[in-house]
C-alpha cells in the first residue's frame, strides 16, 4: 500500500469493541463510538457504520496477550472478530498486541478529566475507544503481526 491511507482500529470485548480511526499521513489516532456486543455477537451494523463512514484501507484489531506474552483468555475470540473483520469488509486485517491499552487509555482520560480539558465524567464506553486509539498508536509505531489467516 503506498500513500497515506486510513486506518481503523478495535478493541475487542465482551460487553463493547472500542473503535478508533486515523491516518498513516499525521500518525494520529481519534476513539470513535464504541460498538455494543449483542447476545448474537458484535452490533454488525455499528461497525459497518463506522467502516463506510470512515473508509479504511486497513483493519487493525488489538489481540489480547497476557503479561507474560501469552495469549489471554479472549485471544481466540478476538481473533475470530478479526477474520469476520475481513470476510465481511474484504479488507486486509493486522493484530497488535493490546497489552495494558485499556489501562494506559484509562490513565490518560482520568489525567484529562481532572485537569479540566475533559468535563464529563469517563464512561467504560469511552475507555474501550480509547483503548483503541491507543492500539491503533502502537500499530503506526510499526507493532502488528501481519494478516489475520482466514
Amino acid at each position: 500500500m503506498t500513500g497515506p491511507h486510513t486506518v481503523l482500529a478495535f478493541d475487542f470485548g465482551l460487553k463493547r469493541i472500542g473503535i478508533a480511526s486515523g491516518d498513516t499521513l499525521t500518525r494520529q489516532a481519534t476513539p470513535r463510538p464504541a460498538a455494543a456486543m449483542l447476545r448474537d455477537g458484535p452490533d454488525w451494523q455499528s461497525i459497518a457504520r463506522e467502516v463506510h463512514a470512515i473508509g479504511p484501507a486497513v483493519l487493525v484489531v488489538g489481540a489480547p496477550y497476557n503479561a507474560g506474552g501469552t495469549e489471554g483468555a479472549l485471544f481466540a475470540a478476538a481473533k475470530r472478530f478479526a477474520a469476520q473483520l475481513e470476510r465481511r469488509f474484504a479488507l486486509p486485517v493486522q493484530l497488535v498486541d493490546e497489552r495494558f491499552s485499556s489501562l494506559e487509555a484509562s490513565a490518560a482520560l482520568r489525567t484529562r478529566r481532572a485537569s479540566g480539558v475533559r468535563r464529563r465524567r469517563v464512561a467504560r464506553a469511552d475507555i474501550d475507544s480509547a483503548a483503541a486509539a491507543v492500539i491503533l498508536g502502537r500499530w503506526f509505531l510499526g507493532e502488528g503481526e501481519g494478516s489475520v489467516q482466514r
